[in-house]
């Protein structure tokens, strides 16, 4: 029996999916086949390279606030240009570049350049906004796909992953030849699907409860509201193909709250802990 496990965009709530990752690894639960959109496709990728769940975590800690160091005015002001009908500039955007050459280098360290040199089979969704249509990038082609022009397998590491996190507003298009890749989480938020193809006879879903709104909530609250209620609507036929849903919540952490590192890790981990045998059910029965 193989299990795999696809891991949802929310910003830098990602960091959970490797606390919930570290929690399979202490239940003896082994996870075959990993997928990942935007955020998860940041621990899916450096989990499949080999790097342990605690690991990940360091390196999150170590690069996040390089990695997302943009404040919220460009969101913002982007928004409020828009309602005026105004032109909004990509400039001031973050290029994603840095993300690029950072998991290129974590990659090198393990003797990879190109996603097709992982061994443990991986899925990350991207969009490209010039043919509006989801490639998918990964180490194996599904057996038995008539479209195999959606799957790409020779771009490195980092480009990759750089594609699949490029969050409008916030990140620039990702070019690649012929392509500009955006956001997996358009229209694949939640890999399922993708994860199964790659022969999962389980596969566990890994999503973020969405945050109340109430008073005391901040424009950034709203936003990240937005995105969940998003999220959540183009991922309902994918939940419902998966074996079970692992929901974590995470207590109004910001698209780029790198302050809440620590927390978002553990309420991964907890999200595992505390539901153990009904995922061990799911998964043997």
């Amino acid at each position: 029996m193989k299990l795999g496990i696809a891991l949802s965009g929310g910003g830098i709530r990602g960091i959970a999916h490797a606390g919930v990752l570290k929690a399979l690894e202490e239940s003896n639960i082994k996870v075959d086949i990993i997928g990942g959109t935007s955020a998860g496709s940041l621990i899916a990728t450096l989990y499949a390279m080999g790097y342990s769940p605690y690991y990940i975590y360091i390196l999150f800690k170590r690069y996040a606030k390089e990695l997302v160091a943009i404040s919220s005015t460009p969101i913002l002001s982007g928004v409020k240009n828009f309602m005026m009908n105004k032109k909004v500039s990509l400039r001031g955007l973050k290029t994603g570049k840095g993300l690029e050459e950072i998991y290129n280098q974590i990659a090198n360290k393990k003797g990879i350049k190109t996603i097709n040199q992982i061994k443990m089979p991986l899925v990350i969704p991207s969009v490209d906004i010039m043919n509006s249509r989801k490639y998918i990038f990964t180490n194996k082609i599904p057996k038995g796909i008539k479209n195999e022009e959606q799957y790409i397998t020779d771009i490195t590491v980092g480009k990759a992953v750089r594609a699949s996190s490029s969050f409008p507003a916030v990140f620039m298009p990702c070019q690649w030849q012929n392509h500009a890749f955006m956001d997996g989480g358009v229209l694949d938020n939640i890999p399922v699907y993708e994860v199964r193809k790659q022969g999962a006879d389980k596969v566990l879903a890994v999503t973020f409860d969405a945050d109340t709104i109430n008073e005391e909530s901040n424009m950034m609250d709203i936003v990240m509201k937005t995105i969940d209620i998003m999220g959540a609507k183009i991922s309902e036929e994918s939940l419902e193909n998966s074996d079970y849903i692992i929901k974590v919540y995470t207590d109004k952490v910001g698209l780029l709250d790198t302050q809440k590192l620590d927390k978002c890790y553990k309420y991964g981990y907890d999200a595992v802990i505390n539901n153990i045998d009904k995922i061990r059910k799911a998964i043997y029965e």
